[in-house]
C-alpha cells in the first residue's frame, strides 16, 4: 500500500481484524518510511452486472453511486454511515445472487427503497421523490399517503 502521507510504498500490518460483517478484512498499517499509521479495507472483488439505464445506455455497476444517493436521502436524519453501508451492502449482495450478466435500473432502485423504507421513512420519500421525479406536492401527498397505509 502507498502511504498516503509520505507515498512510501513499504509498511508494515500492525493489526488485521474482520470487517464489514466479514466481507471485509480491515488491516492497520505503519509507513516504514515517515512512521505514521494508516488503516486499509480489503474485500473480494466480486462480479457484478452490467446496469441498464432508462435510455438503453449500459454501465458497470458503481457502489459509490448507491452510497451517494442513499447518504443524500439521509442528511440530517438518524441514521449512521455504517446503516447505509450496510444497506448498500444488501443491496449488491441481492444483485450479485441474482447471478444476472445485466440489470435494470428500476430493479436497483426498488431495492434500495425496499430497505430504505425499513430503515427511515423521511429518507425513503427523499430518495423516491428523485428515483420517480415527483412532479408535484401530489406525487409528494400519494406517496406519504401510501406509507401511512401500510402502517
Amino acid at each position: 500500500m502507498r502511504c498516503p502521507w509520505c507515498g512510501n510504498v513499504e509498511d508494515r500490518v500492525v493489526d488485521s481484524r474482520e470487517a464489514q460483517d466479514g466481507n471485509a478484512t480491515r488491516r492497520r498499517r505503519e509507513c516504514a518510511g515517515c512512521g505514521r499509521r494508516f488503516t486499509t479495507y480489503e474485500r473480494v472483488e466480486e462480479i457484478l452486472p452490467h446496469v441498464v439505464k432508462k435510455d438503453g445506455r449500459r454501465e458497470p455497476f458503481d457502489r459509490k453511486k448507491i452510497v451517494e444517493g442513499v447518504s443524500r436521502a439521509c442528511q440530517k436524519r438518524p441514521v449512521s454511515a455504517e446503516q447505509v453501508e450496510a444497506l448498500v451492502t444488501a443491496v449488491e449482495r441481492e444483485l450479485q445472487e441474482l447471478g444476472e450478466r445485466e440489470i435494470r435500473t428500476p430493479y436497483i432502485g426498488e431495492a434500495v427503497m425496499k430497505r430504505l423504507r425499513a430503515l427511515d421513512e423521511v429518507a425513503y420519500v427523499r430518495f423516491a421523490s428523485v428515483y420517480r421525479a415527483f412532479r408535484d406536492v401530489g406525487d409528494f401527498t400519494a406517496e406519504v399517503e401510501g406509507l401511512q397505509g401500510k402502517r
